[in-house]
């Protein structure tokens, strides 16, 4: 090999490995406004609205991923911390499901008026960043480096880190919890567990989402879909994370059974879960919100606040 070439090629790998080493870096911040036309469009100003809004500041942020620059938000409680912090894993794939103001007022601003600062990751290649997203393959990543990226925050307790994954967040909440100890608890809200079923009840998943994201689809379906499907390796997830499932029955996106299936995964892992299955909830539980939040934010302050230890799960009592 020409030495010139050889010298260009071990730049490139220096650059790289220079690039990896700054994972979960922070290298853009800006204070963010939700406009008073994505407020109107939730139902407008209410009391327990303007009550959250108050409570929290908010940012676009830019961090580094595997070397790429990938956006997400911030969301931080206007009081003192240090505080307890939430991993928010989106759904959907691309633009769609995308962190819009709606998400944001419905689910983050609400859990960092909680006390918790709020992460979370558009993914790679999303809102300009950089990259494809692969979901559920390289990706994984940018939900992993946001522990870094809690990490340089003042307001942040890093030994004190939940997640929440909604969808395909919930795939992404899964595969994470194989690679990290580090999340005190989590809650899985209508997430995905078996690839295998998605594809099955809904074609277009595999040939206009999985066939189009995920690397060597074509040639090696099968294994992909398997490293995709949760209810399939619940033994690896990190046996000190409990996780709340919630789930509605009447979804149509993601099949209440992968729920079940995960339960029963879980339970033959001895792993410590709970489920609440919502009669008659749609994909994204809009029957049930308040219920939701609730059994959210109990399971959140209970396992991350205040770190409460998990009960036997061994046969016992009279």
């Amino acid at each position: 090999m020409p030495r010139t070439r050889s010298l260009l090629l071990l730049g490139l790998l220096a650059f790289h490995i220079v690039a990896l080493g700054q994972d979960g870096q922070l290298v853009e911040r800006a204070p963010y406004t939700i406009p008073e036309a994505s407020i109107a469009d939730m139902g407008g100003h209410s009391p327990q609205l303007d009550s959250n809004l108050a409570q929290v500041k908010m940012q676009r942020i830019t961090y580094l991923s595997d070397g790429l620059k990938v956006k997400g938000y911030l969301i931080e409680p206007t009081a003192p911390g240090p505080h307890p912090c939430i991993i928010f894993n989106r759904g959907g794939n691309r633009d769609f499901g995308m962190i819009t103001d709606g998400l944001l007022l419905r689910y983050l601003v609400p859990m960092a008026s909680w006390g918790y600062v709020v992460v979370a990751s558009q993914y790679r290649g999303v809102d300009g960043g950089e990259g494809q997203e692969e979901f559920g393959g390289a990706d994984v990543n940018d939900v992993l480096n946001l522990l870094p990226v809690l990490a340089a925050l003042p307001t942040a307790d890093t030994a004190r880190v939940g997640m929440v994954g909604g969808s395909r967040g919930g795939l992404m909440t899964y595969l994470a919890l194989t690679r990290t100890t580090r999340i005190k608890a989590a809650v899985v809200l209508a997430g995905m567990a078996d690839a295998f079923r998605n594809v099955a009840e809904r074609p277009e998943m595999e040939t206009r989402v999985m066939a189009e994201l995920i690397p060597g689809y074509a040639t090696h379906r099968d294994s992909l879909l398997a490293t995709r499907s949760p209810v399939r390796w619940a033994d690896r997830l990190c046996p000190t994370t409990p996780i709340l499932l919630l789930h509605g029955t009447a979804d149509w996106r993601v099949s209440p059974r992968d729920a079940l299936d995960m339960a029963d995964a879980l339970y033959a892992a001895k792993h410590p879960f709970r489920l609440l299955m919502l009669e008659g909830g749609d994909h994204g539980l809009r029957e049930y919100r308040p219920e939701v939040d609730r059994a959210t934010r109990d399971f959140l302050d209970s396992y991350v606040r205040d770190g409460r230890a998990w009960p036997s799960l061994e046969p016992h009592g009279r």
